[in-house]
C-alpha cells in the first residue's frame, strides 16, 4: 500500500464515531498490564495442576516465543501487506496496518488496541488448545510474550535511537521497510525470517543518509 506522502506527524482518522476511534488506540503499559496475569498464571497452572516439569515448561515457553517470530513475519508479509481490488478489503487492511505506514510515528497505534487484541488472543489460544491440548497452557504464554516483545520493539524503533550498536541493523531494516521498499524487511522483533526467506535488506549496500535517518526518528525535546 503506497502513499503519495508519509506523514511524520499526526495520526489517521479511522472512524467518525469518537468512541470507536478511541478504541483504536492503546498505550503499551495497558497491553502489558492486561496480559501479565496470563503470562504468569498459565505456567503456574501448568506447574501446579498439570504437574509439568520445569524443563517441559521452559521448552514449551521458548518454543512459543520462536513460533511467534514466524507468525509475526508471515502476518506482516502476507496479511498486512495483502493487495486487493476490493474497497472493503482495502479499508480493513488500512485500519489494521495501512494507517501505520501512512503515519509511522503515531505512538498510539503501535500496539493492537485492547478489544481486538483480546478477541484475537482468545481465538489463537483456542486454536492452539485444539492442536496442543494442555501444552497450550505454556506454549501460548510464550507466544504471547513474543507478541509483547515485538510490540515493545516496534514502539522503540519508531520512538528512539537503537540503545546498543548490535541492534542498529534491526532499526535500519524496519526503517527501510517504511521509507524505501515495503516488499522487504518484514521482521520487527527479529530479522531471522527475513534472512531465511530472502527479504532482508542488504544493509552493507544501503548508504547511510544521516539527514534521512534523522527524519525517521522522534526529535528529542530540548530542556529549557
Amino acid at each position: 500500500m503506497k502513499f503519495e506522502k508519509i506523514h511524520n506527524k499526526g495520526q489517521a482518522r479511522l472512524f467518525r464515531n469518537p468512541a470507536l476511534e478511541l478504541l483504536t488506540k492503546a498505550h503499551p503499559l495497558v497491553i502489558w498490564g492486561m496480559y501479565l496475569p496470563v503470562l504468569i498464571g498459565l505456567p503456574l497452572y501448568a506447574a501446579g495442576t498439570l504437574q509439568f516439569t520445569a524443563l517441559r515448561i521452559t521448552l514449551l515457553f521458548f518454543t512459543g516465543m520462536v513460533v511467534w517470530t514466524l507468525f509475526e513475519y508471515l502476518m506482516h508479509r502476507f496479511a498486512f501487506h495483502y493487495m486487493s481490488d476490493s474497497p472493503r478489503a482495502q479499508k480493513f487492511i488500512y485500519i489494521m496496518h495501512g494507517n501505520h505506514h501512512h503515519y509511522p510515528r503515531d505512538k498510539e497505534r503501535l500496539f493492537m488496541p485492547p478489544v481486538p487484541s483480546l478477541i484475537l488472543a482468545a481465538s489463537i489460544f483456542g486454536l492452539q488448545y485444539l492442536l496442543l491440548r494442555q501444552h497450550a497452557f505454556v506454549f501460548f504464554p510464550g507466544f504471547l510474550l513474543g507478541y509483547l516483545l515485538y510490540g515493545s520493539m516496534h514502539y522503540a524503533i519508531h520512538a528512539w535511537n537503537p540503545p546498543f550498536k548490535w541492534m542498529k541493523p534491526l532499526w535500519r531494516n524496519h526503517h527501510l521497510h517504511h521509507y524505501k521498499d515495503e516488499a522487504k524487511g518484514f521482521g520487527v522483533s527479529s530479522t531471522m525470517w527475513d534472512r531465511v526467506f530472502g527479504t532482508m535488506f542488504d544493509l552493507k549496500k544501503e548508504k547511510e543518509n544521516r539527514e534521512k535517518v534523522q527524519e525517521l526518528m522522534f526529535e528529542k525535546k530540548k530542556v529549557s
